[in-house]
């Protein structure tokens, strides 16, 4: 793995800790196949160098009001638009323990 771009790596990487497959990116369209197979998401990975504050504010502020046994959730929604079109962000060990506590996929 030490050739492989960063991104291929975090691709990798990702995969792994969700129990899925990277594709390699060779013979795929865009949006003919998703980064990583797995058989309940489609995983799109991308990789930057960081993440805007206000996205990572509000992931911390959703983890310190979190009590038991709640997983922290971030909803991301455009006003105007549909409810059902918002984003929702979580952290990935929180998503893995959720895959894990529900018996995997």
């Amino acid at each position: 793995m030490g050739t492989h771009a960063p991104w291929k790596r975090v691709e990798t990487a990702i995969a792994a800790r969700l129990g899925g497959q990277r594709i390699p990116v060779s013979g795929r369209g865009r949006g003919d196949q998703p980064d990583i197979a797995h058989p309940t998401f489609a995983v799109e990975v991308k990789l930057r160098g960081s993440l805007p504050g206000w996205l990572t504010g509000a992931a911390a502020q959703a983890k310190a009001s979190a009590r038991g046994d709640q997983t922290p959730l971030v909803v991301l929604h455009v006003s105007g638009a549909r409810h059902r079109d918002d984003l929702c962000v979580l952290a990935l060990s929180d998503l893995v323990a959720l895959i894990d506590r529900d018996g995997g996929t």
